[in-house]
């Protein structure tokens, strides 16, 4: 189920943020990037419609994926 980023309260959002950033594996590129900047550059990637937040009931869990990657069936 896709959730619209401004359905969401501005500290879930942001909560929703922060796990994606610190997850291990997410990498942005070679050159060191602040955490705040992360951040900021997700939320931008979402209000563009490049990202969108999708739950899963069937797993209890929450992803930011690339809008050109869903799966038809969402």
């Amino acid at each position: 189920m896709i959730i619209p980023y401004n359905q969401l309260s501005q500290e879930a959002l942001q909560g929703v943020i922060e796990e994606f950033v610190t997850r291990e594996g997410t990498d942005y590129g070679h050159e060191e990037i602040s955490f705040a900047r992360k951040c900021a550059q997700v939320q931008e990637q979402l209000k563009a419609g490049d990202i969108v937040i999708v739950y899963s009931a069937d797993e209890d869990t929450v992803n930011l994926v690339p809008a050109d990657n869903l799966s038809p069936n969402l």
